[in-house]
């Protein structure tokens, strides 16, 4: 029951996507052009998109938390943590670079693959190599750190 709800969700969402225009990813780069306002290029309907997701997220998340607990789960997994590193700089950096670059996030990229784009498989293949090789790295630093002799003036 719970991966039929989780697909109902995702078409749900799929089809924002195309009703908001946001798989094709002209419109999203014509979003991120802002040389183009002189010129009438700019398209701004991406703010609008992005303000009712914020808005229905502040909303959605005030009324969820109130919850014992999820419908599907037993817990709510909400991070914790503060502080800013590296990965939280970094990380967004590289989503805002390659959106720039390509026009799409995951999100519409997967839409896109239902229309056939080689765009949008070249930008899922890419994604999902980018997936491998960020998890390869974090287990390699993760090991790196526990067999790594500490000093002893570091502790």
């Amino acid at each position: 029951m719970t991966i039929l709800v989780q697909l109902a969700i995702g078409l749900l969402f799929g089809l924002g996507l195309i009703v908001s225009g946001m798989s094709n990813p002209a419109k999203v780069l014509n979003f991120l052009d802002l040389g183009g306002i002189p010129a009438g290029i700019w398209d701004a309907s991406l703010a609008f998109v992005m303000a009712g997701a914020v808005a229905v997220t502040f909303v959605g998340f005030r009324q969820v938390l109130k919850l014992a607990h999820p419908f599907f789960a037993e817990r709510f997994y909400v991070p914790t943590r503060r502080d800013i590193d590296p990965k939280i700089i970094v990380g967004p950096a590289i989503f805002g670079i390659g959106w720039g670059l390509a026009g799409f996030c995951p999100g519409p990229a997967l839409t896109a693959l239902g229309f056939g784009s080689t765009a949008a498989v070249i930008f899922v293949v890419a994604m999902c190599a980018g997936m491998v090789l960020a998890r390869f790295v974090a287990q390699l630093q993760s090991s790196t750190r526990i067999a790594a002799p500490v000093h002893p003036l570091e502790s």
